[in-house]
């Protein structure tokens, strides 16, 4: 069965290999829609004509022993821990990253959750320093300005957001078109070399952008992401050498 399954859908994880270039997990879902076998809904949307439902998800296949069982956080075959992190409504599998499901949002954030808190009336989590101190964005008579993310902020926060920096308060993604920008930062890191002890050094990147993961090599000035090609990336590990650059 699980062979068979395999064949159905095997794209986006090979035998063994733990996760895809958005999530780290030991598993791949069974789409409820096509009874085929990805690592992460985003897999499957871009390579099927339709989008999997990550709420309706029943099962998983273990990457290591392949045995098809119900969504659970550790393989009850062989004890391969799908995900540091597990959602049993949302089914996402992923490394700690201080997520939490937020029940009025219907989604899973990236926290700590005591940082934040859900605003019934704007329907948003947002930081704990707002709580008492912000209007209702819906309500309110300033002017909302909706980010390329989808969240709203008033027309005063997203000025005030400008002044310290580029990025969505709530979800970390670029705010702005940053094209020319990483372009620019291209040039300076090509101009910048790294002394030599450093020149070696790889890291391993999440990407805010994409969501992607990337390992890539350490630079002072930034790292590029190697999907998207945006420098909005957080270190996700230790800086290691590179053998064979060496």
């Amino acid at each position: 069965m699980a062979a068979s399954a395999r064949e159905d859908g095997g794209r986006g994880q090979e035998h063994g290999r733990r996760g895809c270039e958005h999530y780290d997990r030991g598993c791949l879902l069974k789409a409820p829609c096509c009874d085929k076998l990805y690592t992460c809904r985003l897999c499957h949307d871009s390579n099927e004509d339709h989008q999997l439902d990550r709420f309706k998800v029943k099962e998983v296949q273990c990457i290591n022993c392949e045995k098809i069982q119900h969504a659970q956080q550790i393989c009850e075959e062989c004890s391969t821990l799908f995900g540091e992190y597990y959602c049993s409504i949302c089914h996402l599998f992923d490394k700690d990253k201080k997520q939490y499901h937020c029940e009025n949002c219907g989604i899973c954030r990236i926290g700590p959750k005591e940082d934040f808190f859900h605003c019934l009336k704007c329907n948003l989590c947002l930081a704990m320093n707002l709580q008492g101190k912000h209007k209702d964005i819906h309500t309110s008579r300033i002017v909302a300005h909706v980010l390329p993310c989808g969240h709203l902020l008033h027309r005063t926060c997203y000025e005030e957001m400008l002044k310290e920096g580029y990025r969505c308060p709530l979800c970390m993604h670029s705010a702005l078109d940053m094209t020319r920008y990483w372009r620019q930062l291209d040039d300076e890191v090509a101009q910048t070399p790294m002394p030599s002890e450093y020149q070696n050094m790889t890291v391993d990147i999440l990407c805010n952008d994409c969501n992607g993961r990337s390992t890539v090599q350490f630079h002072i000035l930034g790292m590029k992401c190697n999907i998207c090609e945006s420098y909005n990336t957080a270190q996700a590990g230790g800086c290691r050498i590179s053998l064979d650059q060496q």
